[in-house]
C-alpha cells in the first residue's frame, strides 16, 4: 500500500484528540521521522502555539523570524538544515486557503527529504482538514490557538467567524480582528457557491458581551435569510426586523454587504452603516462610497435597496471598520483615508491573507499604544475573476 495512503487512513481513523499522536506514529513508520510537532497560529497571528496537553512542553514560535513562521507566511515548505545530520521540514497546515498552522517534521537529511517533501506537504493538508473536523468534538486545537485567555465576548465572536482566510480560483480573502483576545462588536462573514460570493462586514454598537450578543443575533439572522435563498436587500430587511424586535432601537448594527457574481464581477451592495471600502486598482487607492442606508435594527421595518457595483480582475478591495479609519494618534490625529491608502499601497505585494495583519500592525504604530480603545476589523479581497 502507498505510504501516503497509510498516513491518510491513520488520520481519518484517529480519535479527534489523537490526531498528533497518529501522525507522529505513522510518519515515524513510513518516513523515518525522528520527531513531529504541530503548531497552531494564535488568534493575534503573532506566534505559533504548540499542540500538546497542558501544561505545554514546547515554547511558542514567533510568526516572524522563525523557520516555522517562514513556512506559515510563504505558504511553502521550508527545510531547516541541522548540524546533526538531520533536517527539520516545516509544512503549512492550510485548508482551502485558511491558514491554521505548521507541521514540523525532523527527518534524515539529504535525498530522503527531497524525495518525500511533496508527499509530506499533502500530509499536512490532510491533517488540516482533519483538525477542522475534529474541532467539533474536542477543544484541544482551539486551546492551542490562544497564548492568552480570551474574554467571553471574544470567545463568542471567534466562534461566529467562517475562518480568517479563504482562496478560490476567482478570489482570495483574508481578515483579522483586533484586539484579538478582547474583541466584542466587529465581525465578518462570507459564504460561496459555485457562482456567487457573499461577503459581510459588520460593526455592532456597545461593548463587552452585550455587543457580542447583538452581533451574534444579527449575523445569525443574516445567515438564516441567506440560507433561505433570499436576495441580499431582503436579507438586510429581515435582519433589521430581528434586531429591532429584540432591542426596540436601543442597539443596532452597521453592516456593509456584498453579493458578487463570480463569472462577471458584478455585485449587489447594501451599505447599512459605518464600515468602509477602499479599492486598489492600477496602483491607485480610492475610497468607494455607496448609498448610505440605516443600520440594522435602528428603526422598525426599514426597507433596503441594493445598488450595483463592478469589480475588475486585479482589483484589491479592503474593508475596514471605524476602529481602523477613525483611530486617533496620541496627538489626536485620525488615521483617515490618506494613511490607510499609504498602508494599502505599502502592502500591495503581500497576499490577501497577510494584508490585514500587516495593516493592523502599522495602525498600532499610529495609535502609539498596543491596546486599542475600539475594535478594529480589516478584510482584504483580491479579485481575479474567471
Amino acid at each position: 500500500m502507498n505510504r501516503f495512503v497509510v498516513v491518510e487512513r491513520a488520520l481519518r481513523t484517529a480519535a479527534p484528540h489523537e490526531l498528533l499522536d497518529a501522525v507522529r506514529r505513522v510518519l515515524a513508520e513510513q518516513y523515518a521521522a525522528d520527531s513531529v510537532e504541530l503548531f497552531m497560529a494564535d488568534y493575534g497571528l503573532t506566534v505559533l502555539q504548540p499542540v500538546s496537553v497542558l501544561p505545554h512542553t514546547l515554547e511558542p514560535l514567533p510568526v516572524h523570524n522563525s523557520p516555522a513562521g517562514r513556512a506559515f507566511g510563504a505558504q511553502e515548505p521550508f527545510v531547516e538544515e541541522r548540524a546533526d545530520g538531520l533536517a527539520r521540514v516545516h509544512l503549512p497546515v492550510t485548508v482551502r486557503g485558511d491558514r491554521l498552522g505548521v507541521l514540523s517534521v525532523t527527518l534524515p537529511d539529504g535525498d530522503h527529504v527531497r524525495g518525500c517533501l511533496a508527499e509530506l506537504a499533502e500530509v499536512a493538508e490532510v491533517l488540516g482538514h482533519e483538525v477542522v473536523v475534529a474541532e467539533r468534538d474536542t477543544d484541544l486545537y482551539l486551546q492551542a490557538r490562544r497564548k492568552d485567555r480570551l474574554t467571553l465576548a471574544a470567545e463568542m465572536q471567534w466562534q461566529l467567524l467562517p475562518g480568517r482566510s479563504c482562496a478560490r480560483p476567482e478570489y482570495e480573502l483574508g481578515a483579522q480582528l483586533e484586539p484579538a483576545y478582547a474583541i466584542f462588536g466587529d465581525n465578518f462573514d462570507w459564504s460561496a457557491t459555485a457562482d456567487r460570493l457573499m461577503l459581510y462586514v459588520s460593526n455592532g454598537m456597545g461593548a463587552g458581551t452585550e455587543a457580542s450578543l447583538l452581533t451574534n443575533l444579527a449575523v445569525n439572522a443574516l445567515r438564516n435569510a441567506r440560507r433561505a435563498g433570499i436576495p441580499i436587500a431582503d436579507q438586510a430587511a429581515l435582519a433589521d426586523q430581528a434586531v429591532y424586535a429584540h432591542y426596540r432601537g436601543r442597539c443596532y448594527l452597521s453592516a456593509l454587504m456584498f453579493d458578487f457574481d463570480l463569472a462577471t464581477g458584478r455585485a449587489q451592495v447594501v451599505d447599512a452603516g459605518s464600515p468602509q471600502m477602499l479599492r486598489l486598482r492600477g496602483g491607485t487607492v480610492e475610497r468607494v462610497a455607496f448609498e448610505a442606508q440605516l443600520p440594522l435594527g435602528m428603526f422598525e421595518e426599514t426597507d433596503y435597496v441594493a445598488q450595483e457595483f463592478q469589480v475588475e480582475p486585479g482589483d484589491r478591495l479592503v474593508f475596514v471598520s471605524d476602529g481602523v479609519y477613525a483611530v486617533a494618534s496620541p496627538g489626536g490625529e485620525a488615521y483617515g483615508d490618506a494613511a490607510l491608502a499609504r498602508a494599502i499601497l505599502a502592502t500591495r505585494l503581500l497576499p490577501a491573507a497577510e494584508v490585514p495583519r500587516a495593516i493592523l500592525r502599522e495602525l498600532t504604530g499610529h495609535r502609539g499604544r498596543p491596546a486599542p480603545d475600539d475594535d478594529a476589523l480589516l478584510v482584504c479581497l483580491d479579485w481575479r475573476g474567471r
